[in-house]
């Protein structure tokens, strides 16, 4: 279920502009998105500051592509996302020596730090890779083949997720190896 509600307004996107257009698709977006955080608010009482700071800009990036009649804005919504979190991530652990992803995530996963480390530097590896992909598919190819690339590019966040995941499985108690 929760994999539907995470990709319910990626999917109406997609659809709405293979049926009318790129604004259309924009303003479904918008308000699938709001739909999305509704239900995910309902279910768990509570917003994640990413479903926040992602449901702003879905709707800055897309008021603006509306009202300016200006496809770029939305197309470069994920480029900016990406790179913002790139960025949070690294100056809250090289510069205030703080490592968010075990913030939010050491309640749910007892790892040792080594291991956090490396997630977190992943994790800005990976924001960054992101970043400039969306970023020249946006500034190189067509609207119609971005669309594309972001329902179809959705392949690489989850294949992330699932090398993560097998990363993860091996430090847990019970898992092969305590370092990283």
């Amino acid at each position: 279920m929760k994999i539907l509600i995470d990709f319910f307004p990626i999917l109406l996107f997609f659809g709405a502009y293979k049926f009318y257009d790129i604004y259309v698709a924009t303003g479904v977006l918008m308000v699938a998105t709001v739909a999305q955080m509704g239900l995910i608010y309902a279910i768990d009482r509570k917003l994640q500051a990413m479903h926040k700071i992602t449901l702003a800009l879905i709707l800055v990036f897309g008021a603006m592509t509306l009202l300016l009649h200006d496809e770029r804005f939305i197309k470069w919504k994920p480029t900016v996302l990406y790179a913002a979190m790139a960025i949070a991530l690294a100056v809250a652990l090289w510069g205030m020596k703080k490592n968010f992803l075990k913030i939010l995530l050491g309640s749910q996963l007892e790892l040792p730090d080594a291991v956090w480390m490396r997630l977190n530097q992943a994790w800005i590896v990976y924001c960054v890779f992101m970043a400039a992909l969306n970023g020249y598919v946006a500034a190189f190819y067509s609207t119609e083949d971005w669309v594309n690339f972001k329902l179809w590019g959705y392949a690489i966040p989850l294949l992330f997720i699932v090398a993560q995941g097998f990363y993860i499985a091996r430090h847990l108690h019970g898992g092969k190896g305590d370092e990283a």
